[in-house]
């Protein structure tokens, strides 16, 4: 492998717990600086109830307002064919559904059992493919649950499995909570691909513990390939008490760099992006490379 794909969550999975609102022109904005930094994979928005995520209410504004550069897929959550039809209404290229290892942390977080999360998928997934859209698959808590403690690597291999089997092109595996560390990664990877070809396995990890650059080494080092990440580390999840967002964009840049290994992303005008969305949130930059970049 001489080659990482990133799949960048910041303006959604990293916006959406903000609780100021975040204006729509700042979140194309955003979209289009990663775009120019050489990111492929945005992930843009999130056609979920305002009710329950009043952040992405403006998903269409921002999928139809930004300005796109070819070769970038512009990819939105949609959890049911209403937020599918709307997503492909404003033009997405890539749609994503979610659910969760835990069944306890996927009654919290969209109010229904594993297994009835995975029955609502079943017309998303035929609508997309109808319509020539890729489909990924989240699957969260894959290495902890806030309820639950640790999960059994049989059980997210088993969620995974069902995922794939329902027609999802790739499968993110989420440590939600970021409590894993590289052996349990290991373990649960280990899992997995038992039931799911690695090329269409991402890693999506949290840096809760400080943990997230490791957990990606050791997969990387068993050989999966796509990562999922979040500029300046933006983000959190409101179910677990001191998670924090996905891991940096910056910090796995330069992690990557470091094994020689090709992104496409220039990491100079990446830092500046991710103090550039700092400053607008009147945040700290939860990147460790973005504060300590000087070039």
């Amino acid at each position: 492998m001489d080659s990482v794909r990133l799949v960048e969550m910041g303006p959604r999975d990293g916006l959406q717990n903000e609780p100021a609102r975040v204006p729509a022109a700042v979140k194309i904005e955003l979209v289009e600086r990663l775009a120019e930094c050489g990111l492929t994979h945005i992930e843009a928005a999130s056609f979920v109830s305002p009710k329950w995520v009043p952040q992405m209410a403006d998903a269409s504004d921002v999928l139809t307002g930004i300005c796109r550069r070819e070769g970038v897929v512009y990819s939105a959550l949609t959890p049911n064919l209403k937020g599918l039809e709307a997503a492909l209404a404003a033009g997405a290229d890539e749609v994503a559904v979610f659910t969760a290892a835990s069944e306890r942390f996927c009654q919290k977080n969209i109010n229904c059992s594993v297994a009835e999360s995975l029955a609502r998928f079943t017309p998303v997934l035929q609508l997309a493919h109808e319509r020539g859209v890729r489909v990924r698959g989240y699957v969260s808590t894959v290495l902890g649950c806030p309820y639950e403690g640790d999960i059994p690597p049989a059980a997210v291999a088993r969620v995974a499995g069902e995922l794939y089997r329902l027609g999802c092109d790739e499968i993110s595996l989420g440590d939600t909570i970021g409590t894993g560390t590289p052996k349990k990664a290991i373990a649960m990877l280990s899992a997995v691909r038992q039931e799911v070809p690695l090329v269409r396995l991402a890693a999506h990890f949290h840096d809760t513990y400080g943990q997230a650059l490791a957990n990606l080494y050791a997969v990387l080092e068993q050989g999966l390939g796509i990562i999922d990440s979040s500029v300046a580390g933006l983000g959190g999840c409101p179910y677990a008490r001191g998670a924090t967002g996905n891991v940096a964009t910056e910090d796995v840049v330069y992690l990557l760099h470091g094994l020689g290994l090709e992104t496409g992303v220039d990491l100079n005008q990446l830092v500046a992006t991710g103090r550039w969305i700092s400053q607008q949130l009147d945040r700290e930059n939860g990147s460790k490379t973005g504060r300590a970049w000087n070039k």
